[in-house]
Parts: C-alpha cells; sequence; structure tokens
C-alpha cells in the first residue's frame, strides 16, 4: 500500500539506517544517490526532534576479517569497518547529540542486517511510549528491509520513506518494497 508521508509526533521514532561513509559517494559499498537522501533525512530528523520523537541511527560496526566480507568468504567488499574512516556517519547527517546510536554487525562470524536484532531496541523504543516508527536510510534492499519487516513483526506500525532511502540495485529496490508491503509495512512513495 502507498500512502501520504506521515508527520512525526509523539509516539513516534524515526530509524535512521546506515547513513556512513562507505556506503556513500566514493564509498567501498557506494550505493549510487545515497547522498541524494540527505536532505530528505535531515529535515525528518529536524521534524522528530521538534515533535520530541526519539531519532534511532543505526551504523554498521564490523570488526577486520567480518564474515560478511569478500575476503571471509562473505558478498561484500570489506567496509564499515570498526574506527575506520567509511564507519563514520556522512559528515552531512545532521544527527541530534540525543540520538539513540545502534551499532550491528559487530559479531566476526555473523552478518547482522537489521538494527533491531539482538540491540535491545524494540524494547527501547516501547519503553519510551514508541507506537510507529519511520524508516530512513541505506540500503533499501538489504538493511532497510531487514530491518523494516522486523520493526513490523515486533508490532509496530511500520513505514519506509522512499524519498529517504536508496537501493543498491533497481530489482532489489522493488522486490524490497513488494515483500515490505506483504509485511503490511507502508511505502511511502513521495
Amino acid at each position: 500500500m502507498s500512502s501520504q508521508a506521515m508527520r512525526l509526533k509523539p509516539g513516534d521514532a524515526l530509524i535512521v539506517l546506515d547513513v556512513q561513509r562507505d556506503f556513500c559517494a566514493g564509498g567501498a559499498l557506494e550505493v549510487a544517490g545515497a547522498d541524494s537522501i540527505l536532505p530528505t533525512v535531515n529535515a525528518l530528523i529536524a521534524e522528530a526532534v521538534a515533535a520530541g520523537a526519539p531519532v534511532v541511527a543505526s551504523r554498521d560496526w564490523h570488526p577486520p576479517g567480518h564474515a560478511s566480507f569478500r575476503e571471509a568468504g562473505g558478498p561484500w567488499p570489506a567496509h564499515c569497518v570498526q574506527g575506520s574512516a567509511g564507519a563514520q556517519f556522512h559528515a552531512d547527517l545532521c544527527l541530534p547529540e540525543r540520538a539513540i546510536v545502534v551499532s550491528k554487525g559487530e559479531a566476526p562470524e555473523r552478518d547482522q542486517l537489521s538494527a533491531f536484532t539482538a540491540t535491545g531496541l524494540a524494547d527501547r523504543l516501547r519503553g519510551l511510549g514508541v507506537r510507529r516508527v519511520l524508516i530512513v536510510g541505506l540500503a533499501l534492499d538489504v538493511c532497510v528491509l531487514e530491518t523494516a519487516l522486523e520493526v513490523a513483526s515486533e508490532g509496530f506500525e511500520t513505514r519506509v520513506r522512499l524519498s529517504g532511502s536508496r537501493a543498491i540495485t533497481a530489482e532489489g529496490g522493488k522486490a524490497a518494497v513488494e515483500k515490505m508491503r506483504k509485511a503490511q509495512v507502508v511505502v511511502e512513495e513521495s
């Protein structure tokens, strides 16, 4: 289902997924057009702050030689290695001081695509009175998809704003949107 853009208010949370240097222009695992989402993402962050809604920023935070890296037999080039320049949030991302930062992919032997898997984030958001979650970030067909599916399965009203996300491939993006819609995630086209 497609929907008008949600306005953030108390009881909502904004999750910004993996807007890190390695996924943006010139990064080790560049997502085409990733930098172009920053105005949308920053506007949503400002809206969330003004509404008193929590802002969550997830980051890939891999140890060297992580299982998801090609060198270890995984599908991806080495990216977002803990403490590296590529693991830093994009310099133009305007995160508030009180943002909740969630690190994922820290276990060297397995990948972690969702910001909800083994992070305690679902319980933390429930403790803050959150009922609706709006998701933006990178990449639509990987971490945005997996996070949206898990957020929805945890019982939150879940939305993804496409103008605040980019996919690794166009085909992957289309398939991700289809999967999210089947899981009752509201996909905002605008």
